[in-house]
C-alpha cells in the first residue's frame, strides 16, 4: 500500500506552499533517429519544471510529450502549463494527490503536461520532508535493476551494429521496435539473434501490426529461435480481442502500453484478458493515476513493466521510484536517458551498464539549470 493513495490528506505548513513556478523547453538530440511504427523523433522537444516552496526547497519535474504516440505537442503542454501552473500557488505540495486529481479534470487530454508539475511538486515535498522520493511509495526494494535497451526501426546493418554496441556495454534484453514491415522485422531481429549470443527480445509494435501480422512475425522468430519475452502493444489500442487472442495463440506474453492510459482503461483490459503486463508510464497518466494503475494491477495477479516516453532523468527518475519503492515491476524499460546526445541533469541515479543504481539524497536528488526561456508563475 503507498503513502499517496492512502493519505492524501497530509498534514501541511506555511512552509511547503507553493510560491513560484517555472518552466522551460529543452532541446535534445537523440542520438539515433527514435523510429516506431507510428512516426519518428530526431530530437527531444521536451519541457523541464521546478517548483519552489514557501521555505525555499526547489522541486523539478518534466513533461516529455511524443505526438506520434500520445499526440501532446510540446506547444500544447506550454499552454496546459500556463493554466495549471496558476491554480498551484498558495497551495501545499503535500496536497499532491489531491491537486493531481484536481488537474486531470481540469486537463484529462494532457497528461504529459499535469506529468511534469506532478513530478516537480512531488519533488519538492519530498525534499522539505527530506525523503527520498521512492520512500514514498513504500521503500519495498532498494537496490540495482536491469533495464532492457530500444533498438529502433532501422535497416538490418544498422540495427545489429547498435545492438553489438549495447551488448558490449552488458546489455542483454533488446527492446526490438517492429510494426511496419513484417518480414524485414522477423530478419531484423535473426540477425541480431545470430550476431550475438544470449539475449531476449521485448517487440514493441506500437499498434503498428495487425493480428495476422503480429501471428506471423511470432511465428518468423520462432522458426530461427530467437528468445521472445514480451509482445508489448502490438495492435491498436482498442482491439482488445486481438491482443487477447496473441496471448493465446502466441503463447508469448502482451504488454498493454498505449490501450492503457487510465485507471479505466487498465481495469478494462484486465476484465477482458487482454494482456499479461500493463506498461506503467507516468507520461500517460500522470504519477498518482500511474500508481493507482500499478496498484491495480498487481492486486489483478498480472505482472507490470515500466518504461517512458524519450525522457531524461528527471521524468525517468520518477518512475525508476516507483520501482524502488514499490513490489511488481518485472520489466524495466528505463533507457531513453542512453539514447540521447547529452545529459543535461546533474545528480540523481546512475547508469552502470545496464543496471540503474539508486540515489540516497531526498527527492529526486537531482538538478538541471534554467535556460534563458524561462516562463514563472507567482
Amino acid at each position: 500500500m503507498t503513502v499517496i493513495m492512502t493519505t492524501p490528506q497530509m498534514t501541511t505548513t506555511v512552509r511547503d506552499q507553493i510560491v513560484k513556478i517555472e518552466f522551460w523547453p529543452i532541446d535534445i538530440p537523440i542520438t539515433d533517429p527514435f523510429v516506431v511504427a507510428t512516426g519518428a523523433r530526431v530530437v527531444a522537444e521536451n519541457i523541464f519544471v521546478r517548483i519552489t516552496l514557501h521555505d525555499g526547497t526547489q522541486g523539478y519535474g518534466e513533461s516529455a510529450p511524443f505526438p506520434e504516440v500520445g499526440g501532446e505537442t510540446r506547444e500544447s503542454c506550454l499552454a496546459t502549463l500556463r493554466r495549471l501552473a496558476a491554480t498551484l500557488i498558495g497551495v501545499s505540495a503535500g496536497r499532491y494527490a489531491l491537486r493531481a486529481a484536481d488537474m486531470a479534470e481540469a486537463a484529462p487530454a494532457y497528461p504529459a503536461a499535469r506529468c511534469g508539475l506532478e513530478t516537480a511538486m512531488i519533488d519538492a515535498y519530498s525534499r522539505s520532508t527530506q525523503v527520498p522520493m521512492w520512500q514514498l511509495w513504500g521503500g519495498q526494494d532498494i537496490r540495482p535493476r536491469e533495464t532492457d535497451i530500444t533498438i529502433p526501426i532501422a535497416t538490418l546493418e544498422k540495427s545489429v551494429a547498435l545492438a553489438r554496441d549495447w551488448y558490449a556495454q552488458g546489455f542483454r534484453l533488446f527492446k526490438m521496435k517492429v510494426g511496419n514491415d513484417v518480414e524485414q522485422d522477423i530478419r531484423r531481429l535473426e540477425a541480431v539473434h545470430h550476431a550475438l549470443p544470449g539475449i531476449s527480445f521485448i517487440g514493441d509494435g506500437n499498434q503498428g501490426f495487425s493480428r495476422e501480422e503480429c501471428l506471423a512475425f511470432a511465428r518468423g522468430v520462432r522458426r530461427f529461435g530467437g528468445a521472445m519475452v514480451l509482445l508489448e502493444q502490438p495492435v491498436v489500442r482498442d482491439d482488445l480481442d486481438s491482443m487477447a487472442a496473441i496471448r493465446q495463440d502466441t503463447g508469448i506474453p502482451v504488454a498493454a502500453d498505449e490501450s492503457v492510459r487510465s485507471l479505466t482503461d487498465a481495469r478494462t483490459v484486465i476484465a477482458q484478458g487482454a494482456a499479461d503486463y500493463i506498461n506503467i508510464k507516468i507520461m500517460k497518466t500522470g504519477v498518482v493515476e500511474a500508481v493507482a494503475i500499478a496498484e491495480t494491477t498487481l492486486a489483478a495477479g498480472l505482472k507490470l513493466m515500466v518504461g517512458g516516453m524519450v525522457e531524461t532523468r528527471i521524468a525517468m527518475g520518477c518512475s525508476f521510484s516507483l520501482v524502488l519503492g514499490m513490489k511488481g515491476f518485472a520489466i524495466l524499460d528505463l533507457d531513453t536517458p542512453l539514447l540521447l546526445a547529452t545529459d543535461p541533469v546533474q545528480g540523481g541515479y546512475g547508469y552502470r551498464g545496464a543496471h540503474l543504481d539508486p540515489w540516497i539524497g531526498s527527492g529526486l536528488a537531482l538538478t538541471t539549470q534554467p535556460n534563458h526561456k524561462v516562463e514563472t508563475v507567482q
